[in-house]
């Protein structure tokens, strides 16, 4: 996989816009109804880092970041301000936040997911790029000792839990991204008047 373990300047990720996107594919039939499928099992989030550009500082630090990724070449980590801790934005983290697995006695290793739920209806999402220092764990609501790989999501608990019991865990992640250009026009001119470059950036599969 190429990819290179190193954040997007959280301080000018900030401010951006972007979110995640679906695909899929509608037909509709003679009747009038409508036959609805998707090809994807997981969302794919696009953000523009061009927003968050406040100076010809910051432009010089993208550039460089671009540069040293070869464009499209290499993905990196992105800081989705809007949604990445494994808790409500009002909260704190707990080893609770998330149930991300359940004890069989064998078992030690579990990925860590984020669940988004509305209604009856819910969407496990995978996380692969756990920020380091940040995750906690808990079997049955007791923190227990585990390692976890920040550049996979996978968590290895020291004991593997019993038959039954929860494991849980609270966590904040970073977005795996490309850029989704191999160019970035720049222009001091514009920027002082108020113009900023537009720099596409897409999550990729990991």
């Amino acid at each position: 996989m190429q990819f290179h373990e190193v954040r997007f300047p959280a301080a000018l990720s900030f401010g951006s816009v972007g979110g995640p996107e679906r695909r899929t594919d509608v037909v509709t039939l003679a009747s009038g109804f409508e036959e609805r499928n998707t090809p994807w099992a997981h969302s794919r989030r696009r953000y523009d880092a061009g927003i968050g550009l406040r100076s010809l500082d910051d432009i010089d630090t993208v550039i460089a970041f671009f540069e040293a990724r070869r464009g499209q070449m290499f993905g990196f980590r992105w800081k989705d301000w809007s949604d990445f801790r494994s808790y409500k934005p009002s909260g704190v983290v707990a080893a609770t936040d998330q149930v991300i697995g359940a004890g069989d006695g064998a078992q030690r290793v579990f990925q860590l997911v984020k669940r988004y739920a509305s209604g009856e209806a819910s969407y496990a999402r995978p996380i692969a790029k756990p920020v380091a220092g940040s995750v906690v764990v808990a079997v049955d609501g007791d923190e227990v000792p585990f390692d976890v790989d920040v550049a996979t999501g996978l968590v290895t608990l020291e004991a593997a839990p019993g038959a039954g019991a929860v494991v849980t865990a609270g966590f904040e992640f970073d977005v795996p991204v490309r850029f989704d250009t191999d160019r970035i026009h720049t222009s001091a001119a514009t920027f002082q008047a108020g113009e900023v470059p537009d720099v596409p950036v897409i999550e990729v599969r990991v």
